[in-house]
């Protein structure tokens, strides 16, 4: 739960949550519970949160991760989307302390756009800071050149 109703509802720390610690660990699944609850009433109420009074040119939704958000996205606003997928191999996520938790990590939350979605852009951050600079660079000058 995200929003500020959940939150102190639940008496979470929304600080807390945001970061790697073991705090999120603990609320993780009542957290993707509580989400996946929501967009069955609703499967457009986060996307509709993340662009409400939204103004400026571009926009960076980071976090979408289903299809029904890349989705929704689309038929709202055609062809001006964007779509960025971040990679890095296993190796690189173990070495940045992530650990497989069965019935999380392969929860829908985590992996539901690993299949039916083709990015515009596969951005790979493995380490090398060199080229994870120079893919960056790209995508801003394909961004400013729609503007």
């Amino acid at each position: 739960p995200t929003d500020p109703v959940s939150l102190q509802e639940h008496g979470l720390d929304f600080q807390r949550l945001l970061d790697a610690s073991a705090y999120k660990e603990t609320f993780r699944q009542d957290m993707i519970r509580w989400g996946e609850e929501k967009r069955r009433a609703d499967p457009g109420f986060f996307c509709r949160a993340a662009v409400e009074g939204a103004a400026q040119p571009v926009w960076v939704v980071s976090d979408t991760r289903r299809l029904s958000d890349v989705e929704w996205f689309r038929d709202v606003y055609g062809d001006v989307v964007q779509t960025v997928r971040v990679v890095a191999t296993e190796e690189t996520r173990k070495r940045r302390n992530w650990v497989f938790v069965a019935g999380v990590d392969d929860a829908e939350s985590e992996c539901g756009l690993d299949q039916g979605v083709t990015f515009d852009w596969v951005i790979t951050n493995d380490g090398d800071e060199l080229s994870l600079d120079q893919q960056l660079e790209m995508l801003l000058q394909a961004l400013r050149s729609r503007l």
